[in-house]
Formats: C-alpha cells, structure tokens, sequence
C-alpha cells in the first residue's frame, strides 16, 4: 500500500513512525514531512495546505492511502477534493471536520445528539456578547468560532478581562476565525482526550490520555498546544469509558451521519470529567497533538489496515490490541514560546537520546541546516518514553530530554504529576 502522510509536526513523525512498521505499506511519502521523518519515507516539497498540489500528487503517485495529521486542510476541504478524484484518505469532509472547525456547530451537534456539554451562547457583536457574561459567573470562557491554531480561547477570571477577550475576538484577534465567538459556562472536573476511529457509520474506540495545555510547571503560565502528556489517564476508567461511548461518541457520528456528514477519520473528544461523568469541551477533527504521540507508543497492532478501513468504510470487525505499558511525552518548546521566540539555534544529542531504552524523539519543530539539526518553531521536540508504569515512563522521557543540548530550549518538569501524586 502506497501512503501519502500530509502534515511534518511531531504528530505527523509519530504517525509516520508507526506506519512505517507496517507489513502492508509499500511506499510512504511525506508532504512536507521534517527531518525525523527523512529516513522513514521520501520527501515530497508541497505544505500541508497546499490543497492542489497534494491533490494532484495524490493521483499521479496512484497513492492508496492518504493520511491528514492537521486540522487546517481537513477544514479546507482536502478529504472532499481526494474523493473526488477517488482517492481514499483518512480525515473527514470539510463538513464533518466542522465539528473542529466551528465551535457554535460543535454545540449544535451536541445539543441534537444529547451529549452533555457546557451551557453557551454564540455572538458576532460586543454588545450582546457582554449582556450574556453579566449573566454569567467567573471564571468566564470565551472561544473563537474558528480555527486559531490553538490560541483562540480565554480563560478569564474577572469580567475586566472577560470583556477585553470579546473586544478583542469581535475585533479581528483572529481574523475570520473569531468573527463569531462562544461563550460558555465554565465546568469543573479533570480533562482527558479520548479518541476513536469512525468509518461514516462504524465507531471503533481507542484510548485516553491526559495532556498538559499550560506552559509552566504547577499549571502555570499561558496556554499552549501542549508541553506534555501521558497515557493510561487514571480518571478515565471504565464506567467513564461506557459513558463517553454511549452518551457522546456513538451519538455524535450518528448524529453527523443524520446531517448528511458521515465521518471519516479518527474523533478526537476533549472532556471534562467529574464524578465520572463526560462532559465535551472540544471535538478535534484529528489525532491530538501531543496526545497522539503517546498513543503511537502503546498501539501493539499495525496501525495501517485501521486507517484504511476508517477511510473505505469497512471499519466493521477491525480490532487493536494496545500493550499495558504506559507511556509519556516531554514537550521541549523554545524559550518565550507560546509567544515571540527565535528560530535556528542548534539541537544536539537526539540520537544520544533515541539510544536510551524506551524513548523516542519525535520531530516536532525542527530543520536541517548545512547539515545540523536546528529550532524551526515553538514546540521543537517530543521526548517520549514506555516504561512499566507512569513514573517509569516519566522517568525515562526525562533522561532522554536530560540527553538533550540545546540551551535555548525549555520544558515542563511535572508531566504527568496527577497520576504520580493523586493516584500514586
């Protein structure tokens, strides 16, 4: 089988890393892929969201499979333009992928499908946007509608800086994307990712894990795409299992495939868990990132004849077996990130790291450079690790950052403390 990955972030090299192994993949190639990547497959020059090209590339390569890692050309519609030309691709349509896309539809979805999901309102002007959170109790919750690469909602926790974020969204903080904003009820609990892999009609549930969004240790600092995660996720057990499954996953692909939106690809559910009851923060249109990381590390199966599945409809039977290790992921992120830093310093000891047991360095941020490995992007590196338990697991990914030179670089040193303190 000839597989076209789209995507070159450290989601994509752990994606890349497990299709790779598989006894069935003929040709990978990558577009644009990084240099971890490099050696698992051949490199082809087009960026994620280079719609034409991918398509066309698609079609004269006679790919059988193509692989989207990120949301923004799934939001812009590649899936729909692949099937036009009959090439089968693992991501959904631009419609499906709305439930990422658009906040406001997201909740819509819910609603109809009675998943349970916070209270919320949808508005594109100030005045009746700050009306609604007078009515509200801190701390409040504002959301750009659209995509805003993982930046477009605030936490505030006085109405100051709740009504600075509406001004701010309504004002083009984020161009189309936060025209329309939600504003939501704050919930209480514990986050954790769940994932599942759909076929337009069948839902084949995967695992959990637990990421850390904050940029400093304690929870600390401005929001980020992650400095770390891990999985198992102890406060996903199995009631919260059987409830996630039939009170929001099965419900919301039947509820997209009502709408004329069957989904194809892997649904990535962001809940709020307390009491062990699921409640949707966020639907992802894509494997988290970096919670896939973590699950390319425990999957024991291969991972291909899934996806291809997931993609042809012909998920119905398709089983995988995930080993009972654990595993984490230490984010090494350049200093200042997630605001203003600076690209090109050097990176040295990957592969003194890649030499340790268990740990695996994906590529998340990176570029070569007259032949040496340099900082190209905000989140650089993902130092992931098995180990018998968690803290084995933790251990070892930080003997890997630990093998890691590059002063410029910086990372979280309490990944994964909930499951190592609270349910030691």
């Amino acid at each position: 089988m000839k597989v076209l990955l789209v995507g070159g972030g450290g989601r994509e090299h752990a994606l890349g890393w497990k299709i790779a192994q598989s006894a069935v993949l003929s040709k990978l190639y990558l577009a644009p892929g990084n240099p971890g990547l490099k050696p698992l497959g051949e490199t082809l020059p087009i960026g994620a969201e280079e719609i034409d090209r991918l398509v066309d590339a698609a079609v004269a390569l006679a790919i059988d499979l193509v692989v989207v890692g990120p949301e923004a050309p799934l939001a812009a519609g590649l899936a729909d333009r692949l099937a036009e030309k009959g090439v089968p691709v693992f991501g959904p349509s631009k419609a499906a992928a709305r439930l990422e896309s658009s906040k406001s539809f997201m909740k819509e979805v819910c609603v109809a499908a009675g998943a349970s999901t916070a209270a919320y309102g949808r508005f594109r002007e100030t005045g009746s946007a700050k009306e609604f959170l007078r009515a509200q109790k801190a701390p409040y919750v504002i959301k750009a509608d659209g995509l805003a690469a993982g930046k477009g909602v605030v936490i505030a926790e006085t109405l100051a800086d709740a009504d600075r974020a509406v001004d701010d969204m309504l004002g083009g903080l984020f161009g189309d994307a936060s025209a329309e904003i939600v504003i939501e009820e704050f919930m209480t609990g514990e986050e954790a990712s769940f994932f599942a892999l759909c076929d337009g009609e069948n839902v084949l549930p995967l695992i959990a894990a637990q990421d850390h969004k904050r940029a400093f240790d304690g929870d600390k600092g401005p929001n980020t795409g992650g400095m770390g995660a891990y999985s198992p996720a102890p406060v996903f057990t199995d009631d919260v299992y059987e409830r996630t499954m039939k009170t929001i996953i099965e419900p919301v692909a039947k509820e997209l495939a009502r709408r004329g939106a069957p989904y194809r690809g892997v649904l990535f559910a962001g809940l709020m868990i307390e009491n062990e009851i699921p409640r949707v923060v966020e639907f992802n249109a894509r494997f988290g990132d970096p919670e896939c990381q973590v699950l390319m590390r425990r999957l024991k199966s291969d991972i291909l004849p899934a996806l291809h599945a997931a993609a042809t409809g012909a998920m119905k039977g398709q089983t995988l077996e995930w080993s009972d290790d654990a595993a984490a992921l230490v984010v090494l992120a350049a200093d200042g990130y997630p605001g203003s830093y600076k690209k090109g310093s050097p990176i040295r000891g990957v592969e003194a790291a890649n030499a340790l047991p268990g740990v695996v360095v994906f590529h998340a941020g990176t570029q070569e450079k007259d032949g040496a490995l340099v900082a190209n992007g905000g989140r650089v590196l993902n130092v992931t690790a098995t180990g018998a338990t968690t803290r084995e697991a933790v251990e070892r990914a930080y003997r890997g950052v630990d093998a890691i030179e590059w002063p410029e670089g910086f990372c979280r040193r309490d990944i994964a403390w909930r499951a190592l303190t609270e349910r030691a």
